[in-house]
């Protein structure tokens, strides 16, 4: 097989989906090389946006008989690198950002099927035009799109109430690497017909397939909404109010998120606007939120929650949101904590998951882990206590050099990841493998998984032309 050059790839690619749509120069290309976090910068043969499956699949046909390896990219916000291209320059960036299309909706089968760029807001714009909710809630989501949540089986704030990205989806049509394109768009809630090849490429992070359109669900939209922002001494007691909040308001209780002290400092100091939240600083804080079809009862159901926890001693302080903007204000302590960090320095990322009834075990434990292994350096715990899911992010000691503590971001995170797998947890929970943790996922996953991994890779994809290096 002849090599193409860089040249011969972008006009054979040019005469598929247009040449407007290929792009060589380095500064159009620009955009799609680098990552949020600043961790990878790729070098690409050119970058290709198709504007059909068709389109996605002659790409990938062509691909596959020529040698050529693709990269898919959707929104650009991996955090893990997963979509970026290596520094070869021989690899193709495939956009699906022109993929932008809604389908069909159909709220009487409560589905809908999109397009996988389209943007994540934009969907859950379409289901309440319909009167219908789309749950899955990111910090990105104006940006990020739908096939890559899906592809990385994204997590978000409302996993404790709907599940992850993978729980959302009846159906996907897929392009694999050789260009054939499995359709399988599926409104179907129960199909026990063999394998159900959908879960196969939901988080495969595109190394098995490329996801081209997804059939998402779609639920009723609560009527009433009540959002808390709640005080607390010690992560056990965030644990027993969660006990509490599951017991006294069961299906209605959506969201249970968690921040330190040292988190909503940084997000009242660096983000405009934000306040504090409550009369006193506490050392730890709850985002809580009930929802409910109902329209009347929901504020008396969070009401005698708080009394209850404030009866058994579990909070210390508690604001419902008395408006939309109060509602906001709380929200965007949670939502801008990740971004405000940067204003602190380097910080070394953690997404990891333990059981729930561990996570105050774990902080305990990582904690001084940290302050042995870097001493100084500042932890900024925060995320979904109520499915385990801990964004253990470490911010530089005060006055460090930057460059020289992301240096240390291998070691530090072996040394959180050694508590995390004490615990029978997991060092990836919704931010997926990429090639930021790909040398550590054989040292945590069951060797024969990884070995039917391989297999899935080979049987799928065995020019290996597919997001070559990610995952395996």
């Amino acid at each position: 097989m002849n090599e193409l050059s860089p040249a011969e790839t972008a006009a054979r690619l040019a005469e598929i989906v247009g040449e407007k749509y290929v792009l060589t120069a380095p500064q159009d290309m620009a955009a799609f090389m680098t990552e949020p976090r600043d961790l990878w910068h790729g070098k690409a043969a050119c970058v290709v946006r198709p504007g059909s499956t068709k389109e996605v699949a002659a790409v990938c046909a062509f691909a596959d008989q020529h040698g050529l390896k693709i990269v898919p990219q959707g929104g650009n916000t991996g955090l893990v690198g997963g979509q970026i291209t290596d520094r070869s320059g021989k690899e193709v960036l495939l956009s699906l950002g022109r993929l932008d299309k809604i389908r069909e909706i159909d709220p009487e089968s409560n589905t809908m099927i999109v397009e996988a760029g389209v943007t994540l807001q934009k969907v859950q714009e379409a289901a309440e035009s319909v009167d219908r909710l789309f749950p899955l809630s990111l910090a990105s989501e104006g940006s990020c799109t739908i096939g890559g949540n899906l592809a990385s089986n994204a997590g978000g704030t409302a996993v404790l109430a709907y599940g992850n990205a993978r729980d959302l989806v009846t159906g996907l049509e897929v392009v694999l690497a050789d260009g054939s394109i499995l359709e399988n768009l599926s409104k179907l809630r129960k199909d026990n017909t063999g394998y159900d090849l959908k879960h196969v490429f939901m988080g495969s992070e595109g190394t098995l397939g490329i996801i081209t359109a997804a059939v998402v669900k779609l639920y009723p939209r609560p009527r009433a909404v009540e959002t808390a922002l709640i005080g607390l001494a010690s992560p056990e007691k965030c644990l027993e109010l969660l006990v509490l909040a599951q017991s006294m308001a069961g299906p209605d209780l959506k969201t249970f998120e968690f921040m330190s002290r040292f988190g909503v400092e940084i997000v009242v100091k660096h983000s405009a606007g934000a306040r504090e939240p409550l009369e006193s600083p506490h050392e730890w804080y709850v985002l809580l939120e009930l929802a409910s079809q109902s329209e009347s009862g929901l504020n008396d159901k969070m009401m005698a929650l708080l009394e209850a926890a404030f009866e058994q001693e579990i909070v210390e302080d508690a604001a419902v949101a008395a408006s939309l903007d109060q509602r906001k204000a709380f929200w965007a302590l949670r939502e801008n904590l990740s971004e405000m960090q940067k204003f602190e320095g380097g910080s070394i990322k953690h997404d990891v998951c333990v059981p729930v009834a561990s996570v105050p075990a774990f902080l305990a434990a990582a904690t001084p882990v940290v302050e042995k292994t870097i001493p100084g350096a500042r932890p900024v715990p925060f995320g979904h206590m109520g499915d385990g899911n801990i964004h253990f992010n470490v911010s530089q000691p005060v006055g460090a050099e930057k460059e020289a503590y992301l240096a240390r971001w291998e070691e530090l995170n072996e040394a959180v990841h050694a508590v995390v797998k004490r615990m029978d947890g997991s060092i990836s929970a919704e931010h997926g493998i990429g090639v930021l943790k790909r040398e550590l996922l054989p040292t945590v996953k069951d060797p024969v998984a990884m070995n039917v991994m391989r297999r899935f890779k080979a049987a799928l994809d065995p020019h290996n032309t597919l997001n070559p290096g990610k995952v395996l």
